[in-house]
């Protein structure tokens, strides 16, 4: 990449969409995976992995509070939280604006990534990896959780900040119903998971629909729920998923974030919580209708120019 010259992030194999790069910042690759930041006039400064752009500095935080908090307020009380992936820091920093949180695990396969991030991306995690309820792991999150599986250990939430699943990609075994179900082993039972399940606009929704399907072949309560973030040219998808506790409404939503969160959030509240979760009718009948459920044997890849 060079300076003036254009970004084009394929969204699918007809879309493409497009960003001047005002500066390259960095440009490598890791033992896992290419990484590039860039300093684009549309965006703000950029983290790309593998072609895709994984963050954006005006809009990450409508992505990272759309993740986090809706578990994290959901459940009652959350102490122990789990965060496969998350690279840039900032899921981090939205788990550990919660005062309840004790202790943080955060598995990342890729330390490059959080090294990349630390140096060039400080608006993102703002301080969280020196945080002391934080410990930090360079490994495989699905050894890691079976090895919290073998051992009792138990989480309140747990938080999947991972790529999408493009083959031969670090993250498309963690797509998958063997994964979802070491997952569940691993929560609390009044715990939640939740996690970013590809785009939901539509016509680029099939990633989405088969995340969610694959999760309901899990769990018994899945609530899938999308946002509009620019950087991604349009709605993405997430879902929430537990053993048997629900949501708060948009009231107790409130009442929660104003308890346990100290700072002032940019994007959620009670109202946007009942936003995020009014899916439009054609999305429900897509997931209804949906049939793929994802495993080891027949992963999901999204679309990858080559």
């Amino acid at each position: 990449m060079k300076e003036n010259e254009w970004f084009d992030d394929h969204v699918t194999p007809d879309l493409v969409q497009s960003f001047r790069i005002r500066e390259e910042i960095y440009s490598g690759k890791t033992k896992f995976q290419s990484v590039e930041v860039i300093e684009s006039g549309g965006l703000g400064r950029c983290l790309i992995l593998d072609g895709k752009i994984q963050s954006s500095e005006w809009d990450e935080f409508i992505y990272h509070e759309a993740l986090v908090h809706p578990p994290m307020i959901a459940h009652p009380h959350p102490e122990k939280v789990f965060i496969a992936g998350g690279g840039e820091g900032a899921t981090l920093r939205e788990v550990l604006a919660h005062s309840s949180v004790k202790r943080v695990v955060m598995v990342d396969i890729d330390e490059e990534v959080i090294d990349i991030s630390r140096r060039f991306l400080p608006s993102w995690h703002q301080g969280s990896f020196e945080d002391s309820r934080l410990e930090l792991r360079f490994v495989d999150a699905i050894k890691y959780l079976e090895e919290c599986v073998d051992k009792g250990e138990k989480f309140d939430v747990v938080i999947l900040d991972l790529p999408e699943p493009i083959e031969e990609g670090p993250a498309y075994l963690l797509n998958t119903k063997e994964f979802y179900q070491t997952v569940r082993e691993t929560l609390a039972p009044d715990g939640f998971i939740s996690l970013q399940a590809g785009a939901s606009l539509w016509g680029n929704h099939q990633c989405f629909t088969a995340i969610v399907n694959t999760l309901e072949a899990v769990f018994p309560l899945v609530l899938p729920y999308d946002a509009f973030i620019p950087s991604y040219g349009g709605t993405w998808g997430f879902a929430l998923a537990s053993a048997k506790l629900t949501p708060a409404n948009p009231a107790e939503v409130d009442r929660r974030i104003s308890s346990n969160i100290s700072r002032t959030l940019r994007f959620y509240d009670g109202i946007t919580h009942q936003g995020l979760f009014s899916l439009p009718k054609h999305l429900r009948q897509a997931i209804k209708e949906e049939t793929t459920v994802i495993t080891t044997e027949q992963p999901f890849f999204i679309y990858q120019p080559h």
